[in-house]
């Protein structure tokens, strides 16, 4: 069954659906605890992962990713929070949002779901599409002091 199928599965039977995306490198406290946040909002998460390929477009670092997408996909599924990810390699998750028309979008604090300006770095992509089916747009606060880019660098120092 494709993520497709299984997101009109759960809708069909009355489930709310919630997506979020990211590249989720290095799980840690800020990723698990944004996660089950997230859930809360709903029935059923489905996490975009960024392939490979993506992550090194966004210019994360030289080393990133340090794990593969099949191996974060892996991690992120363990996680009771999480239903179900799906594997995008455009720069932005729009056209998997589009495919699966989730109920809440959800990004992290750093994203304003106000923002109307897609040129604005602040701006969540998919929203427009979201918000036209009656959905919701959610961000949920980070959480100090936690991130893989701090991780890496606490490791090299």
């Amino acid at each position: 069954m494709t993520i497709e199928e299984r997101v009109a599965a759960w809708k069909a039977e009355g489930l709310r659906v919630v997506f979020t995306n990211g590249v989720f490198d290095l799980l840690h406290r800020g990723h698990v605890t944004y996660l089950a946040a997230a859930r809360a909002l709903g029935d059923r998460l489905v996490v975009g992962v960024n392939d490979d390929a993506s992550v090194k477009r966004l210019n994360k670092g030289p080393e990133r990713p340090i794990n593969v997408v099949e191996d974060r996909c892996f991690v992120l599924e363990a996680l009771s929070a999480v239903d179900a990810t799906a594997v995008f390699s455009e720069d932005t998750p729009a056209a998997l949002i589009a495919a699966l028309e989730p109920d809440v979008l959800v990004k992290g604090g750093d994203y304003d779901p106000d923002e109307t300006d897609p040129s604005n770095p602040r701006y969540l992509v998919g929203r427009d599409a979201v918000l036209a089916r009656g959905g919701s747009v959610v961000a949920i606060p980070l959480v100090a002091g936690h991130s893989t880019t701090g991780m890496i660098r606490r490791s090299k120092a």
